[in-house]
């Protein structure tokens, strides 16, 4: 069939077929269903199939046949015995249904009357007779042709009185559909209290119900009369709730329309009144609107576009909804600073100062935005930079922007981004929609009352996509200079410059933003700060802000170098400030108290009143542990908060060659001891290490501090020299550290977090570092002030490690592990 010719139940006309030829009445009774029950029908038949919709036995329904194969099996059968199988398709867009196409359990059919339409489709009236379910395809030309099976239906009986009620509360319930639904004429309700037979009812509603072609099929095939009729109970409740529900719904939309047309006249009776009394009031709104228009340095296309919503305003009446959607968007294109632009400020040595003042250290940060207004300056005009600082937390990156903001002259907006999982919230919603704003970007700007600010974006890395769009994606356009001279936001459908914008981005971790997003920024590395560092931060900005803060002259308590590193190392652990700030808090409020109590106190506070204030202390500082134990090696670790140093421990039992690793590792780490153990099975005559020894003893390689979570591949040759050193039993070179990942030929390749690495490195006593010859760049990248009283050792492959990190001499007590 063609899908213009699909059969439709709303166009089945019962009187149609009753006034044609009265003895076709798609009514049944008993003994009628009897004599069709008994009646012989062939065991093969032609098969007919349809689309959306099913043919249940004793029901009458008009088809339309359009397709070849269609038509001349309708054909065939009208001069024959008149008798076809009707089985519905599974895909109603398949216009050459296969055996494969169609559903196993059909209808046998008679062709009741057939007739030839105008536009050469075949028009046929036919009724169900008995349902069959397919055995076995015969031919599948010129149409399908298959064996079958008559199917019987297993009949409750009426002296049940459950179904009995059963059956009477489907029939009241479709009567219920007929009263209620406007497009079903009342005769179906006289045809329906009619029906004799409870299996013909069943068939007749299930027919005429507004299911899909699937469910329908699920009752033709279901044999059992008591659990269809549940069936068709559950479906009828069903739509007769969404029936009762629609007409709920149109019923009180008409009489909301009849409240809005009251509304109009009411109002346009208090618009004259108004104007008898002397103008009226959204007039004279639209006319402040317009002279507010008149002083904007707006473009050309932005002054064309308002004038033209301004009219729509005026035509539309204030008391619909549509008015204050209107009035809003055009009130924030009024209240955006377009075109307008704060004066830089080209004094260099006094953003130099700010930039000091404000922050301690930071060098690389503070050079590039000198060297921005120093542009500036030269040139008079050009695109702002597009930052991103990233780095650990609490080292400064979100409060560099203020500093920034000042130096320069210009306002400063953040926004947070957090979490941000809706795209909406950067380009705004259509206006359209109830409850539309802008986005964020152009929200921020409006703040910001000029077109030039310092923009923070805080936390870009923590960005989440989902459902609602990609942020990510539309941050693209935001910060792409050949872009943002035209960024769309969605509600405002203009395009807004943001190139004069000076963005700064922030994140923690830049393996989670965008790699799009990445290229389009100039990222600059923000690194974790020393311990002399954070004394100095501590003393020049943290301590006298706390003592503002908590209502102190800087004469009412005070620390020295010694007591300020004390409390760094044991009450913090972070390559931020932020902790710290915290610790420093606790101590100005220890003075208040004492202050506010009329107590004396000690004011220059010492290490030991630092411990009777805080507490004991939180954190061992990380020391080098000795050399004492084969198979223990020092190796460093980058963590959100810095570095930090780890302890690699091996040991060995006899056994069958086992590996365990154990401490909370990632699959990274996991596969760098795997790779060390090849690595050193491989090279075994090198060390001079039999190689049957490594089918003897199992090996076990432990990190400490099992609760923390351990990966990445920089431990890698850390690993190889904790198990060289427990085959060989020599000792690991004294006060000795070292981090790179390893390959199975042995090569050594480099790793990130250096510089963080160094610090902890220093903290913990540690003299010499080995690295990858490839991270020499890195260490030539570092102040000297970090690197006084370290030794590196650059190298290319495991061979050199051993070398340096191995002395000759064995461990106290050794294994003989060596065959």
């Amino acid at each position: 069939m063609k899908s213009g010719d699909l059969f439709d139940i709303d166009s089945l006309s019962l009187d149609k077929i009753m006034n044609e030829e009265a003895e076709f009445i798609p009514l049944m009774t008993n003994e009628d269903e009897d004599n069709m029950e008994k009646e012989e029908l062939p065991s093969e038949l032609p098969i007919l199939p349809l689309r959306n919709t099913v043919l249940f036995p004793g029901v009458v329904i008009p088809i339309t046949a359009g397709r070849d194969k269609s038509i001349k099996l309708l054909q065939k059968a009208s001069k024959e015995d008149k008798i076809i199988g009707v089985v519905s398709q599974r895909d109603a867009d398949n216009e050459d249904p296969g055996w494969e196409d169609i559903y196993p359990v059909g209808t046998v059919a008679r062709i009741v009357r057939m007739f030839k339409m105008p536009d050469g489709n075949t028009t046929v009236i036919i009724q169900g007779k008995k349902r069959f379910s397919l055995r076995e395809l015969i031919s599948e030309e010129p149409y399908l042709r298959a064996r079958v099976e008559m199917l019987d239906e297993k009949k409750e009986s009426r002296n049940d009185p459950k179904f009995v009620v059963l059956m009477d509360s489907i029939k009241e319930l479709a009567l219920e559909i007929i009263k209620e639904s406007p497009n079903i004429p009342s005769e179906a309700a006289f045809a329906l209290k009619n029906i004799e037979s409870d299996t013909f009812l069943l068939n007749f509603i299930s027919s005429n119900m507004n299911l899909d072609v699937e469910k329908k099929q699920k009752m033709l095939e279901t044999n059992e009369m008591k659990k269809r009729a549940n069936e068709v109970l559950k479906h009828l409740n069903l739509e007769l709730q969404m029936l009762e529900m629609k007409n709920e719904i149109q019923s009180k939309v008409k009489t909301e329309f009849d409240q809005q047309q009251r509304e109009y006249f009411l109002h346009q009776q208090m618009k004259q009144i108004q104007e008898e009394l002397g103008g009226s009031s959204s007039e004279t709104e639209l006319e402040e609107m317009r002279q507010r228009g008149k002083k904007k340095k707006w473009p050309q296309e932005v002054a064309d576009t308002f004038e033209k919503e301004i009219k729509k305003l005026q035509r539309i009446n204030p008391q619909v909804p549509e008015f204050s959607i209107q009035r809003n968007y055009l009130e924030f294109l009024l209240d955006l600073p377009w075109q307008e632009y704060s004066k830089d400020s080209f004094d260099l040595k006094k953003a130099q100062a700010i930039l000091d003042r404000d922050h301690y250290g930071l060098e690389k940060v503070k050079e590039r935005i000198i060297e921005h207004l120093a542009v500036l300056k030269i040139k008079g005009d050009m695109k702002a930079p597009i930052l991103c600082l990233y780095g650990p937390p609490g080292v400064g990156k979100t409060s560099l922007g203020k500093s920034i903001a000042e130096a320069l002259g210009r306002k400063y907006v953040r926004m947070s981004l957090g979490g941000m999982r809706d795209e909406a919230e950067i380009r705004g919603h259509r206006k359209t929609y109830i409850g539309a704003m802008p986005g964020r970007v152009v929200q921020n700007i409006k703040k910001a009352g000029t077109s030039n600010p310092v923009f923070v974006l805080d936390e870009i890395d923590k960005l989440v996509s989902d459902g609602h769009g990609d942020p990510s994606s539309a941050m693209l356009e935001v910060l792409d200079p050949e872009q943002n001279n035209e960024f769309y936001d969605n509600y405002l459908e203009l395009g807004y410059d943001l190139s004069k914008v000076m963005f700064i981005a922030t994140a923690n971790n830049l393996r989670t933003v965008h790699p799009a997003l990445r290229d389009r920024m100039e990222v600059i590395e923000v690194n974790g700060y020393t311990v002399e560092e954070k004394i100095e931060i501590a003393k020049r900005h943290l301590l006298p802000k706390q003592l503002k803060e908590h209502g102190l002259k800087k004469k009412d308590l005070k620390l020295d170098k010694k007591t300020f590193e004390f409390t760094i190392d044991n009450y913090t652990r972070e390559s931020g400030v932020r902790g710290l700030d915290k610790v420093l808090a606790k101590l100005v409020r220890y003075a208040a108290k004492n202050i506010a109590m009329d107590q004396e106190y000690q004011l220059n506070l010492n290490p030991q009143k630092v411990e009777e204030i805080l507490g004991t202390r939180r954190f061992n500082k990380d020391k080098y542990q000795g050399n004492e134990i084969a198979g223990v090696v020092t190796g460093l670790a980058w963590t959100p908060v810095g570095g930090d140093i780890l302890f690699i421990e091996s040991s060995i039992s006899k056994g069958k060659g086992k590996l365990t690793v154990t401490g909370n590792l990632g699959d990274v780490m996991k596969e760098s001891a795997v790779i060390a153990m090849a690595y050193l099975k491989a090279n075994a005559e090198d060390f001079n290490i039999a190689y049957e020894v490594f089918d003897k003893w199992d090996v076990h390689i432990h990190f400490p501090e099992g609760a923390t979570p351990k990966d990445g591949p920089s431990a890698g040759i850390t690993i190889l020299t904790s198990l060289a050193s427990l085959f060989t039993q020599r000792k690991v070179k004294s006060h000795l550290a070292m981090t790179g990942e390893i390959t199975l030929r042995g090569k050594v390749l480099p790793v990130g977090g250096i510089k963080e690495k160094i610090l902890a490195a220093k903290r913990a006593g540690i003299r010499e570092i080995i690295l990858s010859d490839e991270n020499k760049k890195d260490i030539e990248e570092i102040s000297e002030d970090y690197l006084k009283g370290l030794t590196f050792h650059y190298v290319k492959n495991m061979m050199e490690v051993i070398q340096i990190s191995l002395t000759r001499q064995k461990v106290k007590n050794p294994l003989k592990v060596i065959a």
